[in-house]
């Protein structure tokens, strides 16, 4: 079966593709006709994964995953959440994670606790599925490590390691985005049916 995931970002793409290759769902992107995504005007990350799946499935007349993701931070008051992902005027991953690192500067380790979130949408014709993840671990002072993408180079997972130096297959077996697709992986079919 195929299901497009609503996502413009190519690494959240591979990481899906990777997570669903022993299954029976083929997940593709959404065509290049298809330029922008609507804007993420929920409160939540449920809202959010839902206007992104509900779009695209409609467009494409499949069915869709909506993924909305996000870093929450203890001392940021669960900051930057839903803005995770534009928190810097540039949106780009590099300034992100300046701007968290610079907004932290001076906080000691136990005051640096964070989570990554996930909420996966699934839609077609009216049907809603839905899973959510978290990944425990705390913000660092400074980046480590070439893999990943976003925050991963300043997230020190709770094995010590800096997200951003796992393999891929170490970080699909406990990101909360791989927790969130392992749950709506049970209930997929249930779109079709």
């Amino acid at each position: 079966m195929k299901i497009a995931i609503a996502t413009k970002n190519s690494g959240k793409l591979k990481e899906f593709q990777q997570l669903a290759k022993n299954t029976n769902f083929e997940l593709i992107p959404i065509p290049e006709s298809i330029s922008e995504l609507p804007p993420e005007t929920g409160k939540t990350f449920y809202e959010n994964a839902l206007i992104k799946a509900k779009f695209i499935s409609n467009a494409l007349e499949i069915p869709a995953i909506g993924d909305d993701s996000g870093l929450e931070v203890d001392a940021l008051n669960g900051g930057p959440g839903i803005y995770s992902a534009r928190y810097s005027e540039s949106g780009e991953d590099k300034d992100n994670c300046l701007k968290l690192l610079k907004n932290m500067t001076g906080l000691e380790s136990e005051f640096r606790d964070a989570r990554f979130k996930c909420c996966l949408v699934g839609f077609f014709e009216g049907k809603i599925i839905k899973s959510f993840g978290a990944l425990e671990g705390r913000i660092s002072e400074g980046f480590k490590g070439d893999k990943g993408f976003g925050y991963d180079p300043i997230f020190i997972t709770q094995n010590g390691m800096h997200l951003a130096e796992l393999e891929k297959e170490e970080k699909n077996a406990i990101s909360h985005r791989s927790l969130a697709f392992r749950e709506l992986l049970k209930d997929l079919s249930k779109l079709t049916n």
